[in-house]
C-alpha cells in the first residue's frame, strides 16, 4: 500500500509510548493494525473508542458471523470502500460465505442466490446505507423475526461499518 495517497499521516506502531497500551489491544484483537488503525491512532480518545465499538460489533455480537459478513461486505459495496471489502472478504469467506453470493453482493440488485433471511438483512443494509431510513414494513418484520438484542446488533452492525466505510473513503485508505 502507498502511504502517499492517505490524507493523513500513518502513526507507526512504537513510536509514540503514550500508544503502547492501546497499540497492544488493538493487537490482540485484530492481529495487526491495519492502515486504519495506524489512521486512527493519530487520535489516541477516537482510536480507543473506536477500538472498543467495532470489537463489540464484531466479535461480541450474537449475530452469525456469515450474515454479519454478508451486512458489512454490502456496506463496502454502497459505499465504494475497497479497503472495507478486501479487508473482509477472508472473514466472509471464513464464515462460510459463498463464493458465489460474494460476487453477488456487488450487483446493484439483491440476486436469488440470497435466502430469504439474508435478502431481508441486506434489504434494511440498503435502506439504511442508501435512504438512511428504513420502510417501517420492512423493520416490522427484522422486530418480529428477531429478539430486540439481535435488532440492536444488527442495526448497529450497519450503522458502524458505515461509519467505517465513509472514513475510510474520506481519507483515502486503500489497499
Amino acid at each position: 500500500m502507498s502511504a502517499d495517497h492517505i490524507r493523513v499521516p500513518l502513526v507507526v506502531a512504537g513510536t509514540r509510548p503514550e500508544l503502547k497500551e492501546l497499540e497492544t489491544r488493538i493487537l490482540q484483537e485484530r492481529g495487526r493494525i491495519s492502515p486504519l488503525y495506524q489512521v486512527l491512532l493519530n487520535s489516541a480518545p477516537l482510536a480507543q473508542g473506536w477500538e472498543s465499538l467495532l470489537t463489540a460489533v464484531r466479535n461480541r455480537s450474537s449475530v452469525p458471523a456469515d450474515l454479519r459478513e454478508l451486512i458489512i461486505l454490502r456496506v463496502a459495496v454502497l459505499n465504494k470502500a475497497s479497503f472495507e471489502f478486501e479487508a473482509h472478504l477472508p472473514h466472509a469467506l471464513k464464515a462460510g460465505v459463498m463464493q458465489d453470493k460474494i460476487d453477488d453482493i456487488q450487483l446493484a440488485q439483491l440476486s436469488d442466490r440470497f435466502s430469504p433471511e439474508e435478502k431481508l438483512l441486506l434489504t434494511m443494509t440498503d435502506h439504511m446505507t442508501r435512504d438512511i431510513e428504513v420502510p417501517a414494513a420492512l423493520m416490522a418484520e427484522v422486530t418480529q423475526k428477531y429478539a430486540p438484542a439481535t435488532v440492536v446488533e444488527l442495526v448497529a452492525t450497519v450503522a458502524a461499518y458505515n461509519m467505517v466505510s465513509r472514513f475510510l473513503v474520506a481519507l483515502n485508505i486503500v489497499h
